[in-house]
């Protein structure tokens, strides 16, 4: 009997020690074009948080992301249950197209939220910004406003990435042709203005110094600037600021997962994450560090451009031609 009881108390012993390495009991799949070092944090932290969700993720660029999206949707299967990018447009395309589930998150009320038309079918989790990166070798006084590009200081060193190639160059063209008319980008032409190729190559470009000046996304600059790089990233009164939008598919089979995980951004432990990725939070209790020299969250959403999301989906590929053809001076 003692034998009996020993061994059922071994059993007991095993069988709790299984449980608690027992599998999540729910699963998610992020899609996200956020940078892996901000994105594994999440994961670490969300993890444990929510030890009962397994949280995987898949990081690429938002353009190849969509492609998969859109090859899943025609096997019939979209793999990923949330979409984390910073192009908006393919938040709205795909609201249009009754892909999104719609999800208020109670932490919504909370946070600065630049949509006016918001709904619950995607939500701000990051204000992404974009200002003039210089190089401090060769200019000495920081641009402080749009029509400082147009200065002899920096004729023919001035370089802006292909919007046909990266989508937050092109919402920043639109943005400034919404705020300056296309006889701003003519100018900036007129003074041999570059276009390069991606958003990262023209920050590089300015580091080396073949550039002088570059239309620069924050946490890219703030990334060269903490391995030594001789840039500094300013920012005109205009500002240029871009939400990373945060959606759930509509037949997610884990929906309440990824509930969570929207919550879990908006959180002040997730936005803190993001501040210290050299970016803003969508929180204004949320500190950024004085390093990075960006200007509050509250303030950027004040000073920013106002956008019409709708009406640069409609117009994309007419505005990317017209600002290809000044570019290369057709």
């Amino acid at each position: 009997m003692k034998r009996t009881l020993t061994s059922l108390a071994t059993s007991l012993a095993l069988l709790l020690s299984l449980a608690g390495t027992a599998p999540a009991a729910e699963k998610l799949i992020v899609y996200t074009s956020m940078k892996e070092s901000l994105i594994g944090q999440i994961k670490d932290a969300f993890a444990k948080k929510h030890p009962e969700v397994a949280l995987d993720y898949q990081s690429a660029g938002a353009g190849k992301l969509m492609a998969k999206i859109a090859a899943e949707r025609e096997s019939g299967k979209i793999l990923a249950d949330v979409l984390w990018t910073s192009e908006v447009p393919d938040f709205y395309q795909l609201k249009a197209e009754g892909m999104l589930l719609p999800y208020v998150s109670p932490l919504a009320k909370e946070i600065l939220n630049p949509f006016t038309d918001f709904d619950g079918s995607f939500t701000p989790a990051r204000l992404g910004t974009l200002g003039v990166a210089y190089n401090t070798r060769l200019i000495k006084e920081a641009p402080a406003t749009w029509q400082d590009l147009l200065d002899v200081r920096f004729k023919g060193t001035y370089g802006i990435a292909n919007p046909a190639l990266s989508g937050t160059s092109y919402m920043s063209v639109a943005a400034l042709v919404t705020q300056f008319g296309w006889e701003y980008i003519g100018k900036l032409k007129a003074n041999g203005a570059k276009m390069g190729k991606g958003s990262g190559q023209v920050v590089d470009d300015t580091a080396s110094g073949d550039l002088s000046a570059s239309l620069a996304v924050d946490y890219i600059t703030n990334d060269k600037i903490e391995k030594g790089a001789t840039i500094a990233l300013v920012y005109p009164p205009e500002m240029l600021v871009i939400p990373s939008p945060v959606a759930i598919f509509k037949n997610t089979p884990n929906a309440d997962a990824a509930k969570k995980f929207v919550d879990f951004l908006l959180s002040k432990e997730g936005q803190t994450i993001i501040a210290g990725e050299g970016t803003l939070p969508v929180r204004a209790d949320v500190p950024v560090d004085p390093k990075f020299k960006l200007p509050a969250a509250s303030d950027a959403v004040k000073r920013a451009i106002k956008l019409d999301y709708l009406k640069m989906i409609a117009e994309k590929e007419a505005t990317i031609k017209k600002f290809t053809d000044i570019m290369q001076g057709k």
